[in-house]
């Protein structure tokens, strides 16, 4: 019976590290949001992004977040866009691997640097990272409520009622075994 108990107990904590884990979320151009005179390819250089991650737009009146081609990225082209939104916070969570392109639609905007391209890998089972051609992206929109804290990717980044619920399987497993 003891042994039964081991056993569950270590595939729930296997299932709590591989479902449990929530991707990570940025809160771009952090404390400056969305807005003209941010560089925001500077912003990114320094952040690995993975499929799950959510990218959190808070900006003012006057702008956009549009999800665009490649091909209307490069010309500053939101007539096309996937998604818009000008709510004043979107979120756009990278459903899929692959480079997702964020510009701003309002004239000017886009030209004078409100734009981001952002590329999104998918770990797979070894623990390597794939990077595909997405061929969809179904970004979702919601409006602000409270505030999101930009926390650094990892490559196993566990939410905390996973790391938690880890937490509480080992203690009680340490109990039945030692």
């Amino acid at each position: 019976m003891r042994m039964i108990m081991i056993m569950i107990m270590v595939m729930m904590m296997a299932w709590c590290g591989i479902h449990g884990a929530s991707g990570a979320t940025y809160n771009v151009g952090d404390s400056s949001g969305w807005g003209i005179g941010t560089d925001y390819s500077s912003w990114a250089s320094d952040k690995t992004f993975h499929v799950g991650d959510t990218l959190v737009f808070n900006y003012a009146g006057g702008h956009t977040v549009d999800e665009v081609s490649a091909r209307d990225y490069k010309a500053c082209n939101a007539g096309n866009s996937l998604t818009s939104d000008s709510s004043g916070a979107t979120t756009i969570t990278l459903r899929t691997a692959g480079t997702h392109y964020i510009i701003c639609g309002v004239p000017s905007h886009c030209s004078g640097g409100m734009k981001l391209a952002v590329t999104a890998v998918q770990s797979s089972s070894d623990g390597t990272m794939t990077t595909t051609t997405p061929s969809s992206r179904t970004p979702t929109t919601s409006p602000a409520v409270g505030s999101t804290t930009s926390i650094p990717s990892s490559t196993a980044a566990i939410s905390p009622s996973a790391a938690v619920t880890s937490a509480a399987l080992l203690a009680l497993l340490k109990s039945f075994v030692w």
